[in-house]
């Protein structure tokens, strides 16, 4: 089984990054017969214009999967703009998607509501994520909720083109998480960095001292039982325990914890927890980042342009 993954930079990434997205997808990915991951940054050309800014969060994102345990000796790992297939299979997916299935795509009404530009990049943007699917014949893509109609997308699109080419492209299945992690912000809300709610992975130790020092509680007095249901500490905290550990924290919230000394429990689970990762991250050398670059682009070069070969010839060119 090839499992395929990948992620947009957009920004520093942060707990709900961690445990709603990055750790099950290396579960997964350790279960399967081969992986790869890459960063989409030709998407991210949709949003940052800034070209200082992109690479910095292209090497931060690359970093931090690096830290949390993804291995390039068992996942192939890359930069979508390395390996020129992406754009050129795009290109010629397009001429068989139709307009129609482009104008139902939820996330581009969205964003455009959002604010961001509606550009033919944006509009167009399922059908390059139909070719970074494609390209690997990935059978299992394993993706949030809110990235099943993409998915669903791109095996419309595999199919139109099998229909008018032939049987030529791996018509790939979402593997959609149902369990998955939701992770509050300081507020309560979703964690999310448009919402400035998020708890980074690896921040500065003493502003993430702070950030988490800073969550919202209610006004019960430091001696009064605390419901860890609307808890919003516990619900961050009781993701780094198992489940009885979890249990006996829930225990001590509906005896009277307070919520000063509940905090710095946290933030010492939160340090004790990630300090492995930091110091890996810390250990990494631009040279090992590039080095894991250059080899996972030509592994992916080498997969991407068998599946090329058989479309150039499908569709007449070669």
């Amino acid at each position: 089984m090839r499992v395929l993954s990948a992620m947009q930079p957009s920004g520093q990434l942060h707990l709900g990054n961690y445990f709603g997205s990055m750790k099950p997808n290396l579960e997964l990915s350790e279960k399967a017969d081969e992986s790869l991951f890459f960063i989409v940054d030709l998407h991210a050309l949709t949003t940052i214009h800034d070209p200082k800014l992109l690479r910095q969060m292209m090497s931060d994102a690359i970093r931090d999967y690096l830290a949390v345990g993804f291995d390039p000796e068992k996942t192939v790992i890359f930069l979508q703009s390395q390996v020129p297939a992406h754009t050129e299979l795009a290109w010629i997916l397009s001429t068989v998607t139709p307009m129609g299935l482009l104008e139902r795509a939820v996330s581009y009404k969205e964003k455009v509501e959002k604010g961001i530009s509606a550009t033919a990049g944006l509009f167009t943007y399922p059908v390059l994520m139909a070719a970074d699917i494609l390209l690997y014949n990935a059978d299992k893509v394993p993706v949030g909720k809110d990235q099943k109609q993409h998915v669903e997308m791109t095996r419309d699109i595999a199919i139109k083109f099998n229909n008018a080419f032939g049987e030529t492209l791996t018509v790939p299945e979402p593997v959609i998480q149902e369990v998955v992690a939701v992770v509050p912000g300081i507020d309560g809300q979703k964690m999310s960095k448009s919402y400035g709610n998020a708890i980074p992975l690896f921040g500065d130790e003493k502003q993430t001292q702070k950030i988490i020092m800073s969550i919202v509680t209610d006004s019960k007095d430091k001696d009064d039982p605390k419901d860890p249901k609307t808890c919003v500490i516990y619900q961050i905290h009781k993701l780094f325990l198992d489940a009885s550990a979890a249990k006996a924290l829930a225990e001590e919230y509906k005896d009277g914890l307070p919520y000063g000394e509940a905090k710095k429990r946290l933030f010492q689970t939160y340090m004790d927890y990630f300090a492995p990762m930091r110091a890996t991250r810390a250990a990494l050398k631009d040279k090992d980042v590039e080095s894991v670059l250059r080899e996972g682009a030509a592994k992916a070069t080498g997969i991407a342009e068998g599946t090329m070969e058989r479309v150039r010839k499908a569709v007449g060119l070669r």
